[in-house]
């Protein structure tokens, strides 16, 4: 386990900030679910009641109850996704068209988890999990016709979460959790020159020497005027890096109806987290020409810290568990998630040059329906089946960016379950998500670029997990 001046200000801010936070993630926005194998043999239906083994911490710690003695859980999950953009008409802001070919932004990640869970006493359970709640990412490479747009966005969470669970009573049990946790980010795209120069700077040019034209004759003689705007070859690049950590909580219970039928409910908090980090930049000569030549404002695209608030979702989830003979269980999970809090990011760069900016996002709340089944052939092979709806919270195709080229997802979800031994078992999981129907007509906000194509999007997700009792 391995336990990462306002028009110019946009810029930057403006891919940095919808990268921040930005994945290939495998649940709704950039959430991912792939917290337990066991879990992804059926799709996740019943995550917050089915309680057979430690991963039960994350999805709902009132659930350690039903696990007797000390367990241990280790689980790895192979996601591939497939990200393939075709363009259809993608224009700069001159509304000439945008060179460069298409790609596929997909990129494979290896994701972990772990969970530990010792009995107590009769009614307390103790337990930790660490796991990965959001992440991944895109890599476009550097001459797609989106790089203005971004090239390549990763993000790395990693959640630590020690939980207490008790039994209440012979029916109910309740459980909360505090849960620790870090992000890490790194954003890369490529900015167009001769559009800084032109649309960015050239009025602060003007404004400084307050010479009419001045600016824009810079621009020229600096081989950046208007003809080059989109042109890959005098392009600057930028990366962002930045990390924190915080805090935040989940709690639950569990309640059975009698022997066979159980409930859970189970609720996450969502996370603030304040990144620091570092932009740098690679900016063309001639464009740095210009720069140079602009007195107080000489240094525009300098390297420097940066700072973003990043607020990511609450979630609240209801699962239901029916037994319906000794052999097969059915299963049932509905899971709402607050995207909505990510409405806007705010950027704030150490360079006093750049002022603040704020970038509008208007996700949209989001649900996942699950359904499965688990069949306990004997004593030891279950086999596990499921289906599931999971909704975008982006609202549109305006909306939607190359580094969140996310949509409506349908789960097809197989696992089986092998007991070993009566200390150890071992569970595998595959999932394939078919996803909707994708375009994109997103314009940049710092100078127009529209990206305007369709993905072809589809995830494989392969699980592992190792179960033991101490």
């Amino acid at each position: 386990m391995k336990t990462n001046v306002k028009k110019l200000s946009a810029v930057v801010s403006s891919v940095i900030l919808s990268g921040l936070v930005s994945s290939a993630a495998q649940a709704s926005g950039f959430a991912l679910i792939e917290n337990s194998a066991s879990g992804m043999g059926n799709a996740f239906a019943g995550a917050a009641a089915i309680a057979e083994d430690a991963s039960t911490i994350y999805f709902n710690p009132a659930g350690m109850t039903r696990l007797q003695g000390r367990q241990m859980s280790a689980a790895i999950h192979l996601i591939s996704p497939s990200s393939d953009f075709s363009n259809d008409g993608s224009t700069s802001l001159t509304t000439a068209p945008l060179s460069g070919p298409d790609a596929d932004g997909g990129q494979s990640a290896m994701v972990a988890n772990f969970y530990y869970v010792d009995q107590l006493n009769s009614d307390w359970t103790f337990g930790l999990g660490i796991n990965a709640p959001f992440g991944l990412g895109t890599d476009y490479g550097e001459d797609w016709v989106g790089r203005y747009h971004a090239t390549k966005s990763d993000m790395l969470t990693i959640n630590i979460n020690p939980a207490l669970a008790i039994r209440a009573n012979k029916n109910l049990s309740i459980g909360i959790g505090f849960n620790l946790q870090y992000i890490e980010a790194t954003l890369e795209n490529h900015l167009d020159s001769a559009a800084i120069c032109q649309g960015g700077i050239a009025p602060l040019i003007d404004f400084a020497t307050s010479t009419p034209g001045a600016g824009v004759a810079a621009c020229n003689g600096a081989g950046l005027s208007g003809a080059g705007i989109g042109d890959a070859t005098l392009d600057s690049t930028q990366s962002l890096k930045g990390d924190d950590w915080s805090w935040g909580v989940n709690f639950g219970m569990l309640y059975d109806f009698d022997d066979k039928t159980r409930m859970g409910v189970s609720y996450r908090s969502g996370v603030n987290h304040e990144l620091a980090g570092d932009v740098d930049f690679t900016v063309n000569a001639n464009l740095q020409a210009v720069i140079d030549g602009l007195g107080s404002y000489s240094g525009l695209f300098s390297d420097s810290a940066v700072s973003a608030h990043v607020e990511l979702p609450d979630t609240l989830s209801i699962s239901l568990v029916h037994e319906m003979d000794p052999k097969l269980t059915l299963l049932g999970d509905l899971t709402w998630t607050g995207w909505e809090k990510f409405n806007e990011l705010r950027i704030k760069f150490a360079n006093p040059v750049q002022s603040d900016s704020i970038i509008p996002e208007d996700w949209n709340n989001s649900w996942r329906l699950a359904v499965g089944a688990n069949y306990k052939a004997d004593a030891q092979w279950t086999y596990r089946a499921g289906l599931a709806l999971d909704q975008t919270p982006i609202a549109s195709a305006e909306e939607r960016t190359p580094r969140i080229p996310g949509n409506d997802r349908k789960w097809l979800s197989l696992g089986v379950g092998y007991q070993m031994s009566s200390e150890m078992s071992i569970d595998v999981g595959y999932s394939h998500l078919f996803v909707s129907n994708t375009n994109i007509d997103n314009e940049d906000p710092s100078f127009g670029h529209t990206l305007t194509g369709s993905y072809d999007l589809a995830v494989d997700v392969l699980s592992a997990q190792v179960n033991m009792k101490f």
